[in-house]
């Protein structure tokens, strides 16, 4: 499976710079109030014999709920993006602690990144977006082990990541990635043949692109499977989500762009596949909830009991699987693109991508012309930053430029 660089597979143990302690498991979760955070915390309140929490960092926008977070796994910090959210933190911590010690309270741009290098066994960036960069490669230097849910910073910087991660440092918790690390224990790494990504195809996995034209923002955001925020939802309703997953793969599990397949599955249940060489394919199976991956990515490399509910037997199912329609849903095909570049060409896809799905819900793109504006955003770009001179000032200044490309092009 090409080099011996791989950042996330299960056979390469990565020991952290801080080891188990006795007792649980320290952890650092970042971008606690999201949907990841909160599945997270979930897991952890119901194992606490396995798992602390001491430190969690948010945007700022719901310091309510971080407080209460806060409050009920007793760390020792809070750190918050948005400086002016931190006074209204402290009041909300004071109001639940009933008299208790206070956590420290960190704020401004660089909290979280702070929090990343801070002492723990576990960082998990459940970050949305590209700022989750920083933070990743924190915890990569401090030696952490990262339980990545944040694709973005892993995408857009590449390079970055890979030059500072050490081999099975990073546990993916995408589910798509969480199956290929678990199905990747069925064999050798010379014996993989490929990695099949399976994508639901979103509420549209059957409409031709002319049919796709009129879709509106209610129809987008009503994923039939997943609950999601709003850009992740309407990345899975464009397959953008599924491009930037294969762009992924490629660079935790080091397997060329022509060796990772995407299959559209309905029902959500595998959740991705690894064909061997000899023509034996091991497919990862659960019901869809996130708590599974994200259990595993925290315990690894122990499973945690009851994580989430299996598939039940009894009962009769169906499991249908598809080839995507690349005409309809042009977003993987341009990622691969995007991939094979490299440098700063797959920041450029991601930031406009952001830009467009703003603009789509703000009425001032159609649907398709999310993908359509990226791809005219990418061939722009034109030839990319590459190679081990990428800095974090080169993907900063690529992204400025792709943002401020597609809102001229969304308003044009």
């Amino acid at each position: 499976m090409g080099g011996m660089n791989s950042l996330a597979h299960p056979q390469s143990r990565f020991t952290p710079a801080v080891q188990d302690p006795d007792g649980p498991r320290e952890l650092v979760i970042l971008g606690s109030t999201g949907s990841i955070g909160t599945q997270a915390i979930d897991v952890v309140l119901r194992n606490p014999d396995r798992f602390r929490v001491v430190a969690l960092s948010a945007a700022g926008g719901r310091v309510e709920l971080l407080a209460e977070q806060a409050v009920a796994l007793g760390v020792r910090t809070v750190a918050v993006a948005d400086p002016a959210a931190a006074g209204p933190l402290r009041a909300a911590l004071a109001a639940r602690a009933g008299g208790a010690s206070l956590p420290e309270v960190l704020a401004g741009p660089d909290a979280a990144t702070e929090l990343a290098a801070t002492e723990c066994h576990s960082v998990l960036n459940g970050i949305t977006g590209s700022i989750g960069l920083a933070p990743t490669l924190a915890a990569l230097r401090a030696g952490r082990v990262l339980v990545l849910a944040n694709k973005e910073s892993l995408i857009v910087g590449g390079p970055l990541v890979k030059a500072v991660a050490r081999p099975g440092q990073i546990v993916p918790v995408d589910s798509e990635h969480a199956a290929l690390f678990q199905a990747l224990a069925g064999g050798t790494r010379a014996e993989v043949r490929k990695l099949v990504v399976t994508a639901s195809g979103g509420p549209f996995r059957d409409r031709t692109r002319e049919q796709l034209a009129g879709v509106t923002p209610a129809e987008a955001l009503a994923h039939p499977t997943w609950a999601m925020g709003p850009v992740v939802t309407i990345n899975s309703a464009t397959l953008v989500n599924k491009g930037l997953e294969v762009i992924e793969a490629h660079l935790l599990y080091d397997v060329p762009f022509d060796r990772i397949e995407v299959v559209v599955h309905p029902q959500s249940v595998v959740h991705s596949m690894v064909e061997f060489t000899d023509g034996s394919t091991l497919a990862q199976a659960s019901p869809p909830d996130m708590r599974m991956p994200i259990a595993l990515g925290l315990g690894w490399p122990d499973r945690v009991p009851d994580a989430a509910p299996g598939c039940d037997w009894t009962k009769a199912a169906t499991w249908e699987f598809f080839p995507l329609d690349d005409a309809a849903f042009p977003a993987v095909e341009l990622a691969r693109e995007v991939g094979t570049l490299g440098g700063t060409a797959p920041a450029v896809f991601n930031a406009a991508n952001e830009e467009c799905v703003d603009a789509f819900l703000n009425g001032a793109l159609p649907f398709t012309g999310i993908v359509d504006t990226v791809a005219k955003v990418v061939a722009e770009h034109g030839t990319p930053a590459a190679g081990t001179s990428l800095t974090v000032e080169d993907v900063l200044q690529a992204e400025h430029w792709a943002r401020a490309r597609a809102r001229e092009l969304a308003a044009g």
